[in-house]
């Protein structure tokens, strides 16, 4: 009788104890979270815009892409609204705002040709997620992505370097970006649907620096990294978008 017992009792704690494994794998960075106030109003904003229709480009991030509409103001004007580009990007977000804000509408009913992603960076501050984590948090933005809009090509770029120099934590996002560059192989993207480009070093000086005439505040770019940022992404752009070069005229 007490090995009887002895055997349910085993068998019992495996199944209660199964659950919390399973959640120990899932962390904070591929959970879907959502925020508040002025960030509320501004997700209702886009999803507002996106019931319009007429979208045929997104760009999906945080406070880096957010400035496309302060310090790249002039240069969305010129490169992106033409294209019917609608601005995702919320300042302080991390991979799970994304996943949250793109579980909530954001990219419903509408079928762009392009969904330029850059991610992660918010992620990396002292020991909030690891490499592995926000690499984690990139694919999955990228595979909900692929789920919800399976005719957009997705141009997923390496989080930008950050700090003056090299440093713990532009290392750790650039080991981020490698990582999740792998959802863009061909194993995993039989399609040709994801494509990964890295345009952080042309930010850099040749010492690996980055310059304050680019990024004011070693983070975000201003008008003149903002050009940069267009100019390095325009030919992959075009490619993704299926535009024709435009003859050279005599």
């Amino acid at each position: 009788m007490k090995r009887i017992l002895l055997t349910i009792t085993v068998v019992l704690l495996s199944i209660s104890a199964a659950p919390l494994v399973a959640a120990e794998k899932k962390h904070s960075a591929v959970t879907p979270a959502n925020r508040h106030n002025w960030w509320t109003l501004r997700h209702m904003a886009v999803k507002e815009r996106v019931k319009k229709g007429n979208v045929d480009l997104i760009f999906i991030g945080d406070s880096i892409t957010h400035s496309w509409e302060g310090a790249g103001k002039e240069l969305w004007a010129k490169y992106y609204a033409p294209r019917n580009a609608v601005n995702m990007g919320f300042s302080g977000d991390r991979t799970q705002h994304v996943l949250w804000r793109l579980d909530n509408g954001e990219i419903d009913g509408i079928s762009p040709k392009a969904a330029v992603i850059m991610i992660g960076t918010n992620n990396s501050n002292g020991k909030d997620n690891t490499a592995e984590e926000i690499a984690d948090g990139i694919i999955a933005i990228c595979k909900k992505v692929r789920t919800k809009l399976p005719q957009t090509k997705i141009l997923l770029l390496a989080i930008f370097p950050r700090g003056p120099k090299p440093s713990p934590q532009r290392e750790k996002n650039a080991k981020a970006s490698e990582l999740a560059a792998k959802i863009a192989s061909d194993k995993l993207d039989p399609q040709d649907m994801i494509h990964y480009l890295d345009i952080g070093p042309k930010f850099l000086e040749p010492d690996k620096s980055l310059s304050k005439e680019i990024m004011p505040d070693y983070l975000h770019p201003n008008a003149k990294g903002y050009k940069i940022w267009a100019k390095a992404i325009e030919p992959k752009l075009k490619e993704l978008m299926g535009e024709k070069k435009q003859k050279k005229s005599n």
